[in-house]
């Protein structure tokens, strides 16, 4: 009796994976996906480690300034993300707007710094001024952000969540016009910097500019300030509230509006501290100038895990470091594959595809899909490994001229493998799944 309804089962098990082949057809293709950018990152890290013990990659020199310099460029990608995670824990849409509130506080940085330029503060009393357009910085994005909720967002909060997603690229496309129409189209300067920032300094060993030091600096600074903000503060601790359950915060008295545009407000301000140091550090502003920032700082959002606002600095970090350094791992790919070490990994590919392939005779149904992809994928990784890998490399012409692509194909690799990014969402009720 048992042996008969042990063998039902699996009748019914395989024709529930007859019925779902696509779905196994689908997986297979996501696996694939998987070996390769897993194969690729692999192979350009240890790539890079042959080259490097060569003497045929970057000096350690060299080393030094590309993280130095993704760890500056992902500081500033951190600070516009926590704008992000920080509506979408709330409200659960994507502001694609707030990138253009981050272009708006580059251009109250530089008519400030103008000013500070024409009457000599710039020069006579560097940080001082600095203080001082930082602070203007965060008062117009933090100004456009509070206006972009109460006039476009607030009605919407009911709507479904397309409308408002739709809504926040038409503010994104206004502001970007409005002030293309206010100020020009073409492209405008932040002031020079007085010398003293532009040398090199020694910092723990490592030779950094001035520059760098204050946007390193003023980043910590604003996180801690956040930090101390949302988790001392009176209104912090209601924006925790509110992001965990708009309606049982509303009934325990906190004033749900008020909350959220508060959110908004400090979102912006964060994007203005950001901006400020964008402007200081690539001085070039124009109104697109907030496009590709804002959707790279979104990427780190995802990439930590939208909502939370530690994964955000986290992606931020990541992102930074993995663009500056992108280019470089893509140059160790021209080192090519020793003969034994793709023989090795065609005996691996082959020994993974016969345990798929006994897993499957012996009716593991639950796991066809992963038992179906060990036999193809592993079957097809071999035929490469003995045939086309030994001594095989790419050489990439321009590597340094696809970053931006890099760090949209490692988001990719991340969330296929850990969908909800590096420290995991952090969502209100209503929005959890």
């Amino acid at each position: 009796m048992e042996f008969q309804l042990a063998t039902e089962t699996i009748r019914v098990e395989q024709r529930r994976v007859r019925a779902d082949l696509p779905t196994v057809i689908v997986d297979v293709f996501i696996n694939a996906l998987k070996i390769f950018l897993l194969f690729f990152a692999v192979w350009s890290v240890v790539g890079a480690i042959g080259l490097q013990i060569e003497g045929r990659l970057i000096s350690a020199d060299g080393w030094r300034d590309v993280m130095t310099g993704g760890v500056v460029q992902g500081a500033m990608y951190g600070l516009v993300a926590l704008g992000y995670s920080m509506v979408y824990g709330i409200l659960g849409f994507i502001n694609f707007a707030h990138g253009e509130v981050f272009m708006v506080g580059m251009f109250g940085a530089m008519f400030v710094a103008h000013g500070m330029a024409d009457n000599g503060m710039l020069e006579s009393n560097f940080f001082l001024a600095m203080l001082i357009i930082i602070v203007a910085a965060m008062i117009v994005s933090a100004a456009v952000a509070v206006a972009t909720e109460k006039i476009a967002y607030r009605q919407l909060r009911g709507a479904p969540r397309l409308i408002p997603l739709i809504t926040s690229i038409g503010v994104s496309f206004f502001l970007q016009y409005a002030i293309s129409g206010l100020f020009g189209p073409g492209v405008k300067r932040f002031p020079e910097l007085p010398e003293f920032m532009q040398r090199r300094y020694s910092v723990l060993g490592l030779l950094v500019n001035g520059s760098q030091i204050l946007v390193i600096v003023v980043t910590a600074l604003s996180v801690v300030g956040l930090w101390w903000f949302v988790t001392r503060s009176k209104t912090g601790r209601a924006i925790r509230a509110v992001a965990e359950d708009k309606e049982i915060a509303g009934l325990m008295g906190i004033n749900v509006d008020r909350t959220v545009v508060m959110t908004f407000l400090v979102g912006g301000a964060m994007a203005g501290v950001a901006a400020s140091m964008w402007a200081f550090l690539y001085k070039n502003i124009f109104f697109l100038s907030g496009f590709l920032p804002g959707i790279k700082a979104f990427t780190a959002a995802v990439l930590g895990g939208i909502g939370n606002l530690p994964g955000a600095l986290l992606g931020g970090m990541t992102l930074g470091i993995v663009e500056a350094a992108g280019p470089t791992f893509l140059t160790a790919l021209r080192w090519e594959i020793p003969q034994v070490v793709s023989y090795a990994l065609g005996v691996l590919a082959l020994g993974l595809a016969a345990f798929g392939a006994y897993r499957l005779r012996n009716k593991v149904i639950v796991q066809t899909s992963t038992n179906v992809s060990l036999i193809v994928l592993g079957l097809v990784f071999a035929a490469l490994a003995f045939t086309v890998l030994p001594g095989f490399q790419v050489v990439i012409p321009g590597a340094s001229q696809v970053k931006d692509m890099i760090a949209f194909i490692v988001l990719i690799g991340v969330l296929m493998i850990r969908p909800i990014g590096l420290l995991g969402e952090r969502l209100a009720v209503e929005e959890r799944g």
